[in-house]
């Protein structure tokens, strides 16, 4: 999604690998169970695309940073990554998943401790919940510690922190969110599911790590402004799309079993649209039957496609996009900001599944 330059790359991943060491270290000191949730919590931030610190690291630079002048940058893009691995971890667990790209996460691999030790199922689900729960906590505790001795001076210091503190409460608030519309009868609105969108990823995967970046190059407030609105909406839009790939797209686009959101019976946005058709009551019999495999999954995305709500749902997306386009038209930004935001937004429109 953002092109950088092999030396960012490999700043970023020296500034990761670091942090990972010196937890896969210090917990190997404590016994062979605090090794294992060691290397399962190393395991789970390792990998993956590493968008948020590449926003981190393309902010910088938009604004006009020079990242070989900037040691603190590298800590700082890499606390965004410890961040969303923790979030990860703890929404695994939430979900009741037991893998993550195809192999087990933290919890799958305690699962499979407990289980190897001679327990039960219930002492398997005990003790993979109980490693999520620790793993997520380390890494948040990693990222805040980053954040802490990242050389950079005190007012920025003191900024980052006001969005680290931002990222994790309204990321908690939109996973509680989550949570609480899969219960009852009731699908809540549409413009409830989007708030939700917005808080649990919107905020810290695009437009805190954008601020953060651009904090770091010294850009003005009203610049900070400007690009965070842009930022969000951008944010609101990759959900949407993702939503549309749990729900339409392929393994590969996935990155697991096509239909995994229909197959988890979750209640998107995509899923608010549809109640709001005539078609509603044919497509809700053909989702309370999307659990139950691969052929009741693919009659009900025809139902979903059949009313118009993927129609609708790439349309706001477009949307979307439109305002975060016109948010990086503001006469504040620079024009590398502007180049950035607009690569983001095409970024995402490339997402949508065809």
């Amino acid at each position: 999604m953002i092109a950088l330059s092999a030396v960012a790359r490999h700043e970023i991943d020296d500034a990761l690998n670091v942090a990972l060491d010196r937890l896969r270290i210090r917990s190997a000191a404590l016994g062979e169970a605090s090794a294992a949730l060691g290397e399962a919590t190393v395991a789970s931030a390792t990998g993956g695309k590493r968008l948020r610190p590449a926003l981190v690291v393309a902010a910088f630079e938009a604004f006009g940073g020079d990242i070989g002048r900037s040691p603190g940058l590298w800590r700082v893009a890499a606390a965004f990554e410890l961040l969303h691995a923790a979030f990860v971890v703890h929404d695994d667990l939430i979900d009741g998943d037991i893998e993550r790209r195809g192999i087990p996460n933290v919890v799958g691999r305690f699962r499979e401790r407990a289980l190897a030790r001679g327990g039960d199922a219930a002492d398997a689900n005990l003790l993979g919940a109980a490693a999520a729960v620790l793993a997520g906590d380390l890494l948040l505790f990693e990222a805040t510690r980053l954040i802490a001795t990242a050389p950079v001076t005190a007012s920025q210091r003191a900024a980052l922190f006001v969005l680290l503190d931002d990222a994790v409460l309204v990321s908690a608030a939109g996973e509680l969110a989550d949570v609480e519309q899969t219960i009852g009868a009731d699908l809540p609105p549409t413009d409830s599911l989007i708030r939700t969108a917005r808080d649990k990823t919107a905020f810290y995967s695009f437009q805190a790590p954008l601020a953060a970046g651009a904090l770091l190059a010294g850009a003005s407030d009203d610049e900070r402004a400007a690009l965070e609105s842009a930022g969000s909406a951008i944010g609101v839009a990759f959900q949407l799309a993702d939503d549309l790939i749990g729900t339409f797209g392929s393994r590969a686009e996935a990155g697991r079993e096509p239909g995994a959101d229909l197959r988890a019976s979750k209640r998107t946005p995509l899923i608010a649209m549809a109640a709001e058709t005539e078609y509603w009551p044919r497509i809700a019999s053909a989702l309370a039957m999307a659990p139950t495999g691969p052929i009741a999954i693919a009659h009900a995305q025809r139902e979903l496609a059949a009313s118009g709500a993927r129609e609708r749902a790439v349309e706001m997306i477009t949307d979307t996009l439109r305002s975060a386009r016109g948010h990086a038209a503001d006469a504040a930004l620079p024009r590398d900001a502007v180049v950035l935001l607009a690569t983001l937004a095409s970024a995402v429109e490339d997402r949508i599944p065809r």
